[in-house]
């Protein structure tokens, strides 16, 4: 039976044109007929017209030449997509792996496999029980028919109600989740009608403070920037945070470079060298022993004695490039507020429209800015601190222990314990700080892990320190059930089991029931919800939707490794960034300081001269970039083959819903498998 929502003949239906279609006919002797809709020339005619039967015969040519226009644009797309498949598969030097190097995913993949054994086989045998043996004997028919039997029987009494149970306890999660998201978004809502927002009564800076005697009112701020192996984006950062509007003489830079590239350390110090010379306080640190990470090496920085002369102290990642008056916009919030710990701002990207990746995850992370940090930061003063682009008071840090190397989530990690001691936290949604997200599915794939393995490896190790911390009983609620069970821990789980797992399942098990509302309807108003701090992605509603179930498989696996310390659940690896430039006027003043940099009269003779020589050489030199190629992931391929052949199974059981469903998700799982989705590395 084909689907009962039947799609196709929808979207091949003619409308009829403002414009009516006029076939002229060759010979004179032939009448001219106007065609006002698709079935105008097939009407009864007047029969004192001539040549009627050869007027249709045109017009079923001109329909017929459309038909075969798009069957070979069809026919087009199908085989670049073979191509790209085949090139995948030539190309795929030492990636047969790709997939299994994040956590432990063998076992994933053998579970996967399995239930695509058992999906195939119960297929081919539905399918023979349909077709019925027409044209064996009766033994034969007999004999499939008992075996039949006992399926059907073995089938309602020992699977079902296995899968039916799965089923609900997912399904619940899921309302529960979706009953968040909810009140989330009631509650930035609320903020906007009431124009709610973080505001400072009295700015104690002056405009003309800078530079002048009353520079006293400014506090010492210290700014960091860890880094390791950033070839492509030092420069931005570096460039940027030199030029905060700030006193000279109360602002003090560090580079933390843990680059084990030679090359790139000299590169780093001769830009810190270039800045030295105008008159900035920047240093240049590099650590021999690279332990802990990013933890690390933010920790060995602070243990250095001239730390205790600073109060605040700004965090920017290597691809932040903060605007001269961020700290204008920061600081002032710490002033007759000891209470206040962290002052955090949001991130902009520079490059959210390269790719279809890269515009999926501007949705997520603008829902997570919007609503999530903007919510949490007015209703309860706690957020999960974002590692990057905000300003911490040194006295709040080392009351909560300073930084510690036991997650990979140590921005996380400082912000909770900081939580447990009774600091507070804001949010400036305003103060947006540019920045890049991962242009090619690997790069974004391997953040992701980290960002939802770490998290669970936090809750192992600091349960015990929330449950007899002094903090209220509400907000240590707060902190176990939805800062991290329902929002770290129970999204990828259902996400993951309820449509990667479950939903397939049911299409081999009929008596287990999934309702269409869980399919289509709640999953729509939830995207909804996600694009609505970004109106202008809404058109990317269906393939953002389809995307996030994809990229479950990846943060399941992640959670699971995390929890209970599976694979590589502590490793870190840094995000390739491609440096993409930021504002026009800061890349001016960049070129312009270069222009400047040019001038011999400038550039005194000193100790920075030889580190200048040395980068020179290196820019000079060609540097051939390393080949890579586009991975294929074999969890997402394996899924993939589940879904299209439970889609198959709904097509046999008119699920119309369901088969849709299926199919389209089915076709996501191939392309994000194939790594069609991203950057393309040729």
């Amino acid at each position: 039976m084909a689907p009962r929502l039947n799609l196709f003949d929808w979207w091949g239906r003619d409308t009829p044109k403002g414009t009516p279609v006029i076939v002229k006919m060759e010979s004179p002797d032939f009448s001219i007929v106007e065609i006002n809709g698709p079935d105008a020339a097939f009407k009864p005619v007047d029969k004192s017209r001539l040549k009627n039967a050869k007027q249709v015969r045109w017009i079923l040519l001109l329909k017929a030449n459309r038909a075969v226009g798009f069957m070979a644009w069809l026919a087009a797309i199908f085989w670049a997509f073979l191509g790209a498949i085949k090139k995948r598969l030539i190309l795929r030097q030492g990636v047969s792996n790709a997939s299994e190097k994040l956590g432990n995913g063998k076992l994933m993949l053998r579970i996967i496999k399995v239930l695509i054994v058992v999906s195939l086989a119960v297929l081919a045998f539905e399918v023979v029980a349909y077709l019925s043996f027409p044209h064996s004997s009766s033994d034969v028919q007999g004999m499939f028919h008992l075996v039949y039997v006992v399926w059907l029987e073995f089938r309602a009494g020992y699977v079902a109600p296995f899968v039916q149970s799965l089923s609900t306890f997912c399904v619940v999660l899921f309302v529960v989740q979706s009953l968040d998201r909810l009140v989330l978004c009631f509650g930035c809502l609320y903020i906007k009608l009431r124009r709610i927002k973080p505001t400072v009564n009295d700015h104690p800076f002056r405009s003309d403070d800078v530079e002048g005697g009353a520079g006293y009112s400014y506090p010492m701020v210290l700014v960091q920037i860890p880094m390791c192996n950033e070839r492509e984006v030092y420069e931005l950062s570096i460039s940027a945070v030199c030029q905060l509007d700030w006193p000279k003489d109360r602002l003090l830079i560090q580079v933390l470079d843990d680059s084990d590239d030679e090359s790139i350390q000299r590169l780093i110090k001769a830009e810190v060298s270039r800045w030295s010379q105008k008159g900035i306080k920047i240093i240049y640190r590099h650590r021999l022993v690279r332990t802990g990470y990013k933890a690390g090496n933010l920790k060995s920085a602070m243990g250095c004695d001239y730390v205790k002369d600073y109060e605040f102290v700004a965090i920017f990642d290597s691809d932040f490039q903060p605007t001269p008056d961020f700290l204008k916009q920061t600081v002032p919030h710490f002033k007759d507020n000891p209470e206040i710990g962290l002052v955090q701002a949001r991130w902009a990207f520079v490059n959210k429209d390269e790719n279809l990746l890269t515009r999926l995850q501007n949705i997520n992370l603008c829902f997570h800015f919007e609503v999530e940090q903007q919510v949490n930061g007015v209703f309860l003063n706690f957020f999960g601190f974002n590692g990057t682009a905000g300003v911490w008071r040194i006295k709040a840090l080392e009351d909560s222990g300073g930084w510690l190397e036991r997650t990979t989530v140590e921005d996380m990690d400082i912000a909770v314990r900081a939580h447990l001691n009774g600091w507070k936290f804001i949010y400036l949604n305003d103060v947006k700080v540019l920045c890049e997200v991962p242009e090619s599915f690997e790069a974004y794939r391997k953040q992701q892990h980290r960002w939802h393995s770490g998290p669970m490896q936090l809750f192992r190790l600091c349960l015990p320190a929330v449950i007899t911390s002094k903090i209220s009983i509400w907000k240590k609620a707060n902190l176990i059930f939805l800062f991290f069970l329902l929002r770290k821990l129970i999204l990828p789980f259902y996400s993951f089991t309820l449509f990667c797992i479950v939903l397939p399942l049911t299409m081999f098990i009929p008596e287990a029931k999934l309702p269409s509302w869980v399919i289509c309807y709640v999953p729509i108003l939830m995207t909804l919800l996600n694009i609505l701090p970004t109106p202008k992605s809404i058109p990317f509603i269906a393939p953002y939707l389809l995307f996030e179930n994809t990229m479950s498989v990846t943060k399941f696996n992640a959670m699971i490794s995390g929890l209970f310390q599976l694979g590589s659940s502590y490793e870190w690896i840094v995000t390739k960034k491609a440096g993409r430039a930021s504002e026009p006027d800061l890349l001016a003043a960049a070129d312009k300081d270069m222009g400047a940099l040019n001038q011999p009269q400038i550039i005194t003779r000193g100790a920075s001269e030889n580190d200048l020589s040395d980068l020179a050489l290196l820019k000079a030199r060609n540097i051939k970039p390393i080949k890579k190629t586009n991975k294929i992931y074999r969890k997402e391929l394996a899924l993939a083959l589940l879904l299209l052949t439970a889609s198959i199974r709904s097509l046999l059981s008119a699920h119309g819903l369901h088969f849709y469903f299926l199919l389209f998700q089915g076709i996501t799982f191939v392309l994000v498998g194939l790594d069609l989705i991203g950057e393309q590395i040729s």
